[in-house]
């Protein structure tokens, strides 16, 4: 996709923001428009501090373990995550990676849900229940899905 947007002729994005791609910084020594920057960052102690302000260049490692603990994922995902980065950094392939995976798949196959995404469900005769069951979302413009929400928000809170 970069190389497309680099490529394209006529209107082209003047920023994309990736995340935790090193691959794309590679990128840069064959693009001559493409310019890596990075979020400056200050080790503090077993975290890190974001300066809110960017560089040049890439970053030099992923602080995405960091952003993880900070947007409240569990600890068992941040731990997962610390596992998988090493693992990366000792260039294991993917296939590796997912072995583990697989392996407590199996042993659990209804793992429970991440509470960042455990959203209570209104029960089955819920008259919203049988709201969201007509709803068709796709046929909606953004305009229409809101007012339908407020509606309900109106008629169910």
């Amino acid at each position: 996709m970069t190389e497309h947007l680099h490529d394209a002729r006529g209107p082209r994005p003047r920023t994309i923001f990736a995340t935790h791609y090193h691959e794309l910084t590679q990128l840069s020594e064959k693009l001559p428009r493409l310019a890596n920057a990075h979020v400056a960052v200050k080790e503090w102690g077993d975290g890190v501090v974001f300066l809110h302000r960017i560089s040049d260049g890439p970053a030099d490692r992923s602080y995405g373990i960091h952003v993880a603990k900070l947007a409240g994922l569990p600890e068992s995902v941040i731990e997962r995550a610390k596992v998988v980065l090493t693992e990366l950094e000792s260039e294991r392939t993917v296939e590796e990676l997912e072995k583990p995976q697989r392996q407590r798949a199996k042993r659990d196959a209804t793992p429970a849900p991440l509470p960042l995404f455990d959203v209570p469900q209104p029960p089955a005769d819920h008259p919203l229940a049988e709201e969201l069951r007509k709803l068709a979302p796709d046929g909606m413009t953004p305009l229409e899905a809101l007012q339908r929400l407020a509606e309900w928000k109106q008629r169910f809170a």
